[in-house]
């Protein structure tokens, strides 16, 4: 949100400029020297920013998966979350080496031997292999969380069976999304290649450099494989799975709103009853941020890409000078659900705080023994580990 806010600020100062100084051009001449001139002044810092952030959404990342991965919190819907969280994390990893590289070490746009050298553009394709697959793994988690919570508000069960049934689903469900993406990347890795070059800069020298092949996206001499790729990438990676996330996360809040009024009345008997409803009003809104925030980040991508395939020009005058605001707020994005599973889950706090803060575990060391529980109400009958409060 600062970085859109202050490229909206920054190209309000380039119209008035413009029109100060009497000049004429086409609004798509301006929009794309605004654009080029916002992606320079963004890569200056953009490594160090995805630095901080890749670190944090490591560590942050790592809480996730030790809390969700313990005894009592094993459910459906935290193992999905742990997977997401692992995809996540080798997402971090792999952009930490190539920000420090190409952005922090050599932050000029202009290639050189050190700079592109076989080996380090070796890794940048591995990267950007490495890179589409998590993105598309944790996407399509992101849709299976959606329609598995959906499934579990709808239909909860304190039947023992029916929970371990459930939990095995949700592990297969996990390592086929890993399995599956993998798979379905498989013609990305073939596109993506390198070609050597003489340097520009001092062909004298007689020194090589390494650069990815021109995709020639939305020209007439695309190959027809890269179009293909493109086109499957956006819709199977972006545009499938925002509709999907969007029906299920609707189906998911209605089906909230229909529990909770119905249990309204019910919970004005006691205090503690009304704190839950309270809990469940909370759950609701930091669903409606997930949801919303995952569109945000992931629809957009979709349309410019499929925008890149259909439009001459469109790649590398557009696509391509917002691709750094792109990942950055994809790694924002990765990094903040420490923060959402806090701010959702009492459950999720509590077993954080007995893991991490040593007093807290000197002293409720009996409940890091059995497991911490929250306390049911037995006649409430929607409160069961199947329920949103519990589940994380």
């Amino acid at each position: 949100m600062i970085i859109c806010c202050a490229f909206l600020r920054y190209l309000e100062k380039n119209v008035r400029c413009l029109s100060q100084d009497g000049m004429t051009m086409s609004n798509k001449s301006m929009t794309n020297d605004d654009l080029s001139s916002f992606s320079d002044w963004y890569a200056q810092y953009h490594g160090y920013v995805s630095l901080c952030v890749c670190l944090g959404g490591i560590v942050t990342n790592t809480f996730n998966v030790t809390v969700l991965t313990r005894q009592h919190m094993r459910t459906p819907v935290n193992l999905i979350l742990t997977g997401l969280a692992v995809s996540d994390i080798i997402t971090m990893l792999s952009y930490l080496p190539f920000s420090i590289h190409f952005y922090c070490v050599y932050p000029s746009n202009m290639s050189s031997p050190e700079k592109n050298s076989k080996l380090w553009m070796t890794f940048f394709v591995f990267h950007i292999n490495l890179t589409l697959v998590t993105h598309t793994i944790s996407i399509w988690l992101c849709v299976v969380l959606a329609i598995v919570r959906y499934h579990h508000i709808r239909s909860p069960t304190r039947v023992i069976s029916v929970r371990i049934k459930r939990i095995t689903q949700a592990k297969y469900m996990v390592i086929g999304t890993y399995i599956i993406s993998i798979l379905v990347m498989i013609p990305n890795y073939l596109t993506n290649e390198l070609k050597q070059q003489v340097w520009s800069e001092d062909p004298r020298a007689n020194k090589t450099i390494y650069v990815l092949e021109n995709l020639r996206l939305g020209s007439n001499d695309t190959n027809p494989l890269v179009l293909t790729n493109v086109w499957m990438y956006a819709i199977l990676a972006k545009i499938v799975p925002c509709f999907l996330i969007s029906v299920f996360g609707s189906l998911l809040l209605h089906q909230m709103r229909s529990k909770i009024n119905q249990r309204k009345d019910f919970l004005k008997v006691s205090v503690s009853n009304n704190n839950k409803l309270l809990e469940h009003s909370r759950t609701t809104m930091m669903l409606v941020t997930v949801i919303v925030l995952f569109l945000i980040t992931e629809l957009p991508q979709g349309i410019l890409i499929i925008l890149s395939a259909c439009k001459a020009g469109f790649f590398l005058s557009v696509y391509m000078p917002l691709g750094d605001v792109m990942d950055i707020g994809a790694l924002v994005n990765n990094a903040i659900n420490f923060v959402l599973y806090c701010s959702m889950s009492a459950k999720f706090r509590q077993t954080f705080i007995n893991l991490y803060c040593s007093y807290a575990r000197n002293c409720k060391h009996d409940h890091e023994e059995n497991g911490y529980v929250l306390r049911e109400d037995k006649a409430d009958s929607f409160s069961n580990n199947n329920d949103l409060e519990n589940e994380l």
